[in-house]
């Protein structure tokens, strides 16, 4: 569609909607001679004497005044003679043009949505802003990682039975608080970025064994690249558990941490959405719920239309909300779980201590761990948590014919199949499997034969048989 010209029959320039393409032209071309103004205005300090504090400037002829502009059509400059800054403010519809990136088109639709009430008429419109977002940080996650280049990452092989990384911005005591929980020696000195890589190390805990690393401190938009963000959200995507480390002084940097997370990806202490999306090539967008679902059909679709999806057959199991169908459709996503430790209690008083335990409780729904690494403070218990919050069982295996090894537990995750074990146990077991024997709470008789998808329980007896 061209700019429309008035003619008989036609509505004149004065009745055109905002959003028309004619309008849209002239907007552009106001903007090219304000560049042109722009250009010419003398440098600051220079003595042409118009050293005065910002004010702003409004951008308006007769010309496109006769157009009745509304107020969102006028450019406003705000002109900063000392800094020569010359920043434009303009509505949100505009924000993604090439005068303003995509961190401020996002920060832009963020506002949007603060400032838009939820409610059925909205949900729609709420829905599509959210998805746009979520495409602009995966966008902008993909450019800083290209970016960076095709420069060496971290190499870490895991190893035993589960992987947890330390989290945290620098001189938190992440070294420090490594070398206590696995006598691994990370070099800890006073002065911040101390760690440059990534430090391994081994914790054995009630027959787990469990690899904790150290990497390097996070800081604020590590998710876009930021101080090798690229490498240390690489590290913690491939983690089975997160501690994220603040000290007693920065307990405040855990709604930094969380946020940096939350943009790579990595969705804190939330079980995986069941939500199964499968594109097609015709029939629109065809939604299948089991359970009760609170959201309408038009709000998925107009989820799905932002990442130019309009053909799909979508199966939801469960209630499910637009942040998750927003994650199941770009499907990228990791589910981790992870808990808050705050070090150097030794540090304060109990009264602050109980305070920021307590402020962190009610802000973020888990208890933190208040611990010192330097004293001991607390490690026990630190190692319990760990424990507990990686989700270990334990199961005996018993030999055929023989008596179960009662002494040495497998140590495997919760949830985890028979299928699961073999695999933990040899790569060959799966495919030279025949079946197995299982006694315990996970079957309704004793020796139950089983195959590979058989889920298992704690304190289970387990014999494989497999191919010779």
């Amino acid at each position: 569609m061209g700019i429309r010209t008035p003619v008989a029959g036609v509505r004149g320039p004065h009745d055109w909607p905002d959003y028309t393409i004619a309008a849209t032209a002239l907007f552009y071309e106001a903007y090219s001679y304000l560049n042109l103004l722009i250009s010419a205005l003398p440098e600051p300090n220079t003595g042409s004497g118009w050293d005065f504090p910002p004010v702003p400037l409004i951008f308006s002829t007769p010309r496109y005044r006769s157009l009745k502009f509304s107020r969102q059509w006028n450019t406003i400059i705000q002109l900063s003679a000392k800094t020569h800054n010359y920043i434009p403010f303009l509505p949100p519809i505009y924000r993604n043009s090439e005068m303003a990136g995509i961190e401020d088109e996002i920060r832009a639709l963020e506002e949007e949505i603060q400032r838009t009430p939820y409610n059925k008429a909205t949900a729609k419109h709420i829905g599509r802003v959210k998805a746009k977002i979520a495409r602009l940080k995966d966008d902008a996650v993909q450019r800083a990682m290209k970016s960076a280049g095709g420069g060496e990452g971290y190499s870490v092989k895991k190893s035993g039975d589960a992987t947890v990384v330390l989290v945290g911005f620098p001189s938190t005591g992440k070294s420090t608080l490594l070398n206590t929980l696995t006598g691994t020696k990370s070099e800890v000195a006073a002065y911040a970025f101390t760690t440059l890589t990534v430090v391994p190390g081994a914790m054995e805990h009630r027959g787990a064994k469990i690899q904790i690393l150290d990497i390097p401190g996070l800081i604020a938009g590590a998710a876009m690249g930021k101080g090798r963000g690229k490498e240390v959200i690489g590290v913690v995507r491939s983690a089975d558990m997160i501690v994220i480390l603040v000290d007693v002084f920065n307990s405040s940097h855990v709604d930094v941490l969380m946020r940096e997370l939350y943009d790579a990806g990595i969705r804190i202490n939330k079980q995986k959405p069941d939500i199964t999306i499968k594109k097609t090539s015709m029939g629109g967008i065809r939604v299948n719920a089991v359970g009760a679902l609170d959201l309408d059909v038009d709000e998925i679709r107009s989820i799905l239309a932002e990442n130019k999806m309009m053909n799909a057959d979508i199966l939801i199991r469960g209630n499910a909300t637009q942040d998750e169908v927003i994650d199941a459709m770009l499907a990228n996503r990791v589910y981790i779980p992870a808990f808050i430790a705050v070090n150097k209690v030794d540090l304060i008083d109990q009264k602050n201590t109980d305070a920021i335990a307590t402020d962190l409780n009610e802000r973020f729904l888990m208890k933190p761990e208040m611990i010192s690494a330097h004293t001991g403070f607390h490690m026990a218990e630190m190692k319990d948590r760990i424990y507990d919050s990686l989700g270990f069982m334990r199961v005996y295996l018993k030999p055929q014919s023989e008596a179960a090894d009662l002494e040495e537990p497998l140590i495997i995750r919760q949830g985890s199949t028979v299928e699961d074990v073999c695999r933990k146990l040899h790569r060959d077991f799966v495919d030279r499997f025949r079946y197995a024997r299982v006694w315990g709470h996970s079957v309704k008789h004793p020796g139950q034969r089983v195959g590979l998808t058989h889920r298992l329980k704690e304190g289970d007896l387990l014999t494989i048989i497999i191919e010779h």
